[in-house]
């Protein structure tokens, strides 16, 4: 089908708690604009009785839940979008699922959507998904709303029922910045009030959906500065570079003077590539490769702006936060962030409130659970070019990645830049890592011993440390139980506190390598996610991850300290191996099996390592 190029295209989602009629109303616009082919219509009507949820009739939602597993259980999973277009205007619909656990799609349908239908079941009001939704779509910058509350026919199309929804949306969304907001009753199965008013209520006044959304203005007059976050240097000979990437805002023509973000630097653009075209300008959405006047420093990830309206450069931001993943979300923990096409490890530094998704109430919280929303302040690893969201969504969203697993575990839309960032500067030091190191004659190493309580790591460290320093090598011991009495004595032993236990540990020991030495660091280190977080720290070879390996049993019976005994009659909590889990390294350097083995022996296999490595 071909859509008039010459209408103001409209991008709308439909989102709502799960079987509140989002597909069925897609696919009833589609239905009664006469938008479905007769072989559409023919299997649609073969379909219906197989997988319907309407008995003996036409089931419109499965025009939209194209997938097997959505048609099976009667749910929308992925997020399905469809083109179709009427005399007035072009439409690109997103139809967003419902279920808690699909949230992150919803985000996706969102993230370029002008307006929102939000679907509400007549008898069943506003639910938790209602409100999620709405908030995730004031976040995610939709400033107009539909509010269609749908199934008017079940509750015998009452205007009592329809006003007491919207009252209590009203009081609900007053805090959410919305533009419009505009409440209409319709039931989507028998096509009341979706193309053409009901006469089925008399009482309503207002457009019908269709009308409402051929005819709503949804430009907006807010200039966007010049954004073009770099995806790829394209290199055509030694002379010639180009900076590839989509401009997210503003726009760009040749001769403009344009500023790397984060370098600084300035040069002028001499030509613009639009689809292997030469073009004059470019503006917001086009793909380009720019060339530039001087060679300046511009890498994957930078930002090209104007000198004038240069971005946010900094390492730390307050954001709001859609956390997905299924493990709770930590503070000091390092994970991935990805903004634009930047990559960078990065760490959660406070959880300032919890929004309570029912009452918008800001809660006290220590951590994020699946689908909760929040505001945080982060920190990356490096200086980063951003915005805030409101401004330039491109460079002001981001999605957070488990580093172990590659997961998308949340995403976030930045407020406000931290400006502490700015104030602390590093501080240029005379004599360099290089130096230090060459004064003692070997190379900095962190061999990390982690395994079980018990397992024979503080052990096996000490004698590898005693026969190190018999050798003339210049080391450190950081032992965890000693480590408790002071640089980590305020720190219990939940899962959070472990975090940034082994986060200290790890910033010491990265001192302690630019000093020139070999780090011993004995501790359990239950997470692989915070092991990797240290070896990231380091330069690489740097990290030397040794597993010292005794089976749950044997520790047991060993008990050297008594904990087992204490913690299996339950007067130690979070202890590892019984009340918390232990991540066995996958691909340690080296396996010390303490069961099978001398330590004296196990710390000679150690020196034997280092001595070929």
């Amino acid at each position: 089908m071909h859509l008039p190029q010459s209408l103001p295209a409209l991008r709308f989602l439909t989102c709502g708690s799960v079987d509140d009629g989002k597909s069925t109303l897609i696919g009833r616009l589609l239905f009664d604009k006469n938008l479905i082919f007769d072989d559409q219509l023919a299997t649609l009507a073969k379909d219906s009785l197989r997988f319907g949820t309407i008995d003996g009739g036409i089931d419109y939602a499965l025009l939209v839940d194209g997938l097997e597993a959505e048609r099976q259980q009667g749910i929308t999973i992925d997020v399905a979008y469809r083109y179709f277009a009427t005399s007035r205007r072009s439409f690109i619909v997103a139809d967003a699922p419902g279920h808690e656990q699909y949230t992150r799609n919803m985000i996706t349908g969102a993230s370029n959507a002008d307006l929102a239908v939000i679907l509400v079941d007549a008898r069943k009001g506003l639910r938790i998904q209602t409100h999620r939704h709405a908030i995730i779509s004031s976040l995610i910058g939709i400033r107009h709303i539909v509010l269609a509350v749908n199934k008017m026919d079940t509750v015998d199309y009452t205007q009592t029922a329809f006003n007491d929804i919207i009252s209590k949306f009203d009081m609900f969304s007053s805090s959410l910045n919305f533009t419009t907001v505009m409440p209409i009753p319709l039931s989507a199965r028998l096509g009341d009030n979706v193309t053409q008013l009901s006469a089925a209520m008399p009482w309503y006044k207002g457009p019908a959906l269709l009308d409402w959304l051929e005819r709503i203005d949804v430009s907006s007059s807010v200039r966007r500065p010049f954004r073009l976050p770099v995806q790829w240097v394209n290199r055509d000979d030694a002379k010639v570079r180009g900076y590839c990437g989509t401009v997210a805002g503003g726009e760009v023509a040749i001769g403009d003077e344009i500023m790397a973000s984060v370098s600084g630097q300035v040069a002028k653009v001499t030509k613009i590539y639009a689809a292997a075209t030469e073009v004059d300008r470019a503006e917001m959405g086009d793909a380009v490769t720019v060339s530039l006047s001087d060679d300046i420093d511009v890498s994957r990830g930078e930002v090209l702006c104007r000198p004038a309206e240069r971005p946010n450069v900094g390492e730390q931001f307050s954001a709001h936060v859609v956390w997905f993943g299924e493990e709770p979300m930590h503070l000091g923990r390092s994970y991935s962030m990805k903004i634009g096409p930047t990559l960078t490890p990065i760490v959660f530094t406070e959880l300032r409130h919890r929004l309570n998704v029912s009452t918008l109430e800001k809660l006290a919280a220590k951590t994020l659970n699946l689908n909760e929303i929040a505001s945080c302040k982060l920190a990356a690893d490096r200086m980063i070019a951003f915005d805030p969201y409101d401004s330039v969504p491109a460079t002001g969203g981001f999605i957070l990645i488990d580093r172990a697993s590659n997961a998308t575990i949340g995403a976030g839309m930045i407020d406000y830049h931290l400006r502490r960032s700015e104030n602390v500067r590093p501080q240029a030091l005379t004599i360099s890592k290089n130096q230090r190191v060459s004064l003692m004659g070997h190379a900095p190493r962190v061999l990390w011993f982690t395994g079980l309580s018990g397992a024979g790591k503080s052990t096996i460290a000490n004698l590898v440390e005693a026969k190190l320093n018999a050798r003339g090598t210049h080391t450190m011991l950081l032992d965890g139980d000693n480590l408790r009495h002071g640089l980590t004595r305020d720190l219990g032993f939940t899962e959070s506190a472990r975090i940034e236990n082994i986060r200290r540990v790890g910033e010491v020991s990265k001192l302690m390598t630019e000093a020139g030495l070999v780090v011993l660091c004995s501790f359990i280190a239950p997470f692989a996610a915070d092991r990797e977080m240290v070896r990231r720290m380091l330069e690489p070879g740097e990290f030397v991850e040794i597993y010292v390996h005794a089976p749950l049993e044997t520790v047991i019976a060993r008990d050297p300290k008594g904990l087992y005994k204490r913690a299996l009659a339950g007067k130690i909590k979070n202890f590892t191996g019984i009340d918390q889990s232990y991540d066995v390294p996958k691909n340690p350097e080296l396996i010390l099996d303490t069961v099978k083995t001398t330590a004296d022996e196990l710390a000679d296999e150690v020196i034997s390592w280092i001595d070929f490595n």
